[in-house]
């Protein structure tokens, strides 16, 4: 399988969104299963797998706890990397751009499609602090139970979306004898989306 320049479509989006349905298709689990890079003020690189859960052209969602580390290397830095990786289709999406914070009202939107148990676990974890022991969260797990019993769980204010507005794609598609084909869309201000291929 070759990936060509003059038959990738104009637009970034699109051609991620004709991958992304590629390998919903083919049965890849979690398809949507992405790699975030974040930096530190200090330069330090971290990275960790999160969930695609909402994309168009404005950008690529994914939710959170505005506690976490990732949340406040954001903070820090506003530049960060998404990686998707298809192994079974031997393609990969590299993805570049500044994050920001979605609106309370979407991010409510979709906490109430998230499941009860996944509602509750929200709630009842200081992401990225120091715990003593797992029972601490198990704890906690039932206070926040009994405290939403019979009643919807709300959006915690502490918990929500950030939006990657992308500047960079590349699509990579592995080639024989290490000969991959890489191409790769800057965006700019003037001329919008332009392409070229890499060396790989």
């Amino acid at each position: 399988m070759r990936l060509n320049r003059d038959a990738i479509d104009s637009s970034p989006f699109r051609q991620f969104e004709q991958w992304f349905q590629a390998a919903t298709d083919a049965g890849i689990n979690e398809p949507n299963a992405m790699c975030l890079s974040t930096v530190s003020r200090e330069g330090k690189p971290s990275s960790r797998m999160v969930l695609l859960k909402i994309w168009d052209e404005q950008g690529f969602v994914f939710f959170t706890n505005f506690g976490s580390r990732k949340a406040a290397e954001i903070a820090g830095n506003r530049q960060v990397a998404l990686l998707f990786y298809w192994e079974p289709m031997q393609r990969q999406v590299r993805i570049e751009g500044t994050p920001s914070k979605i609106s309370i009202a979407e991010s409510a939107t979709y906490f109430a499609t998230r499941p009860r148990g996944s509602q509750l676990g929200a709630w009842c974890s200081a992401q990225s602090t120091t715990i003593s022991s797992r029972s601490i969260l198990e704890s906690k797990l039932s206070e926040i139970k009994q405290k939403f019993l019979n009643q919807q769980v709300p959006l915690p204010s502490f918990w929500g979306g950030y939006r990657v507005t992308p500047d960079r794609f590349e699509f990579w598609q592995q080639g024989a004898d290490r000969l991959h084909d890489r191409i790769e869309y800057a965006n700019s201000p003037q001329i919008g989306w332009t392409t070229q291929q890499l060396a790989p």
